[in-house]
């Protein structure tokens, strides 16, 4: 067989073990080994296998997610999630489908410090969905904010799958995670102004309820006051050349950890949870890193990326429509494919396509990562959606789905503003 041919089947076989739910990471090591070794020889394949894992480990640039992973465990078991949704529910109880609001504001600040969708929707949701139910709030509104609020963790920094992205690509990490600032906050404002356009439309979908005191707003703050300065610190260093991403997620961890003992809510139960957690969640990357490698080795020799790239150059049409036809192919994806593995599937082909187009690597990197949202909350997949669903167990998945579809669709018309804008997320990059 061609190298081509060899390619093809070998990316048929990885979307095969993908939904038959085999781990992510042994998949893409095991055919990308077999394919290696079918195209160069099996001794080269076995050095390529002996050689990754440890290159891939020891790489000190990678040192940065397991510190912002667990920055983020800190802050979830230090009751962080709780303080900030009851931080914004005071500010926009007033305001229609105000609680509702309230869980995208939660989600948003929380996603700025965890990093993680999945994190952000069963740390607010278990926080939210009781309240929102308590005050009457449809069960399709309540849960449909949490699941599609929590795909605000893996666009807002320090977003680990921008970090992933960037290690793909050998793209600056520091960059990427400025890049999703913009985005991540556009989508939340759109998220929350169809919020408010369903419940005036409906509104019994969420009662509105009396407003707060000014002084109890002031107050409301305060307790939240670690993770504005947590946000600023990191963020602020990365673009003010201060820190490097790796020394930025350490100084957060440290003072996460300070956070979390100085207000008495750290046990030392909860402590070596935090550090258990951060050590799976970080195996769990990293062998998906080093499948991800030995996958890319293989597309390589298989010249798959290349032929690509002459087909699209034969012909001749506008690199505009091969965008949209990259971005439609992402989206059908994702809905069967889980947003990690999808990603670290198609970057060794895309990537090289899309910059030979004369895109920029960072903006398509964000733009990808909206993809991967959408597809969060897409059926039949929809990894949110079923998380949010084990948080709140008496709700049908049917009415989660149902929910989420006017919010779905603000997502898109995310997209597509930073398709038609790209300035939105290449502006602050620029200026660092």
């Amino acid at each position: 067989m061609s190298p081509e041919l060899v390619g093809i089947i070998g990316i048929v076989l990885l979307l095969v073990c993908f939904m038959l739910r085999m781990q992510i990471g042994l998949s893409m090591l095991l055919i990308g080994f077999a394919g290696y070794a079918y195209i160069v020889n099996p001794g080269a394949a076995f050095s390529v296998v002996g050689q990754v894992p440890y290159s891939t480990v020891s790489y000190y640039s990678f040192s940065v997610m397991p510190l912002f992973i667990l920055m983020g465990m800190f802050l979830s078991y230090g009751g962080l999630g709780r303080d900030v949704f009851q931080a914004v529910d005071v500010w926009f109880r007033h305001t229609r489908g105000g609680m509702a609001i309230a869980t995208i504001g939660a989600c948003s600040g929380f996603a700025a410090v965890s990093g993680s969708a999945t994190a952000t929707a069963a740390t607010i949701g278990s926080v939210a969905l009781p309240e929102m139910k308590k005050y009457g709030y449809s069960d399709s509104m309540a849960t449909a904010c949490v699941a599609v609020g929590g795909t605000l963790g893996i666009l807002l920094p320090p977003s680990t799958v921008l970090i992933l992205y960037g290690i793909l690509t050998e793209l600056s990490i520091g960059k990427l995670l400025i890049a999703g600032i913009v985005p991540g906050i556009l989508q939340a404002v759109l998220l929350m102004a169809t919020i408010y356009i369903q419940v005036c439309i409906n509104p019994s979908l969420a009662p509105t309820r009396p407003s707060s005191l000014f002084k109890d707003k002031i107050l409301a703050l305060a307790s939240v006051w670690p993770l504005i300065i947590i946000f600023f610190l990191v963020m602020g260093g990365i673009y003010g050349g201060i820190f490097t991403p790796t020394e930025a997620a350490a100084c957060g961890a440290f003072i996460a950890l300070m956070f979390s003992i100085i207000t008495r809510r750290f046990s030392r139960n909860a402590f070596d949870e935090s550090l258990d957690k951060t050590v799976r969640t970080t195996a769990m990357l990293f062998l998906i890193l080093i499948g991800a490698m030995v996958f890319s080795r293989f597309l390589a020799v298989s010249k798959i990326p290349f032929e690509l790239s002459s087909y699209i150059a034969w012909l001749d049409v506008s690199r505009h429509v091969v965008m949209a036809l990259i971005l439609f192919m992402l989206l059908v994806l994702g809905c069967f494919v889980e947003g990690i593995s999808l990603m670290v599937l198609t970057i060794p082909i895309l990537y090289p396509l899309v910059t030979n187009l004369g895109f920029d690597g960072i903006w398509f990197g964000v733009v990808m990562i909206v993809m991967l949202n959408i597809g969060m909350v897409t059926p039949p997949v929809g990894v949110n959606v079923y998380v949010t669903a084990g948080v709140a167990k008496d709700v049908p998945l049917l009415t989660i789905f149902r929910g989420v579809l006017p919010l779905w669709l603000a997502m898109i018309a995310c997209a597509v503003l930073l398709v038609a804008f790209p300035q939105i997320v290449t502006f602050l990059p620029s200026l660092m």
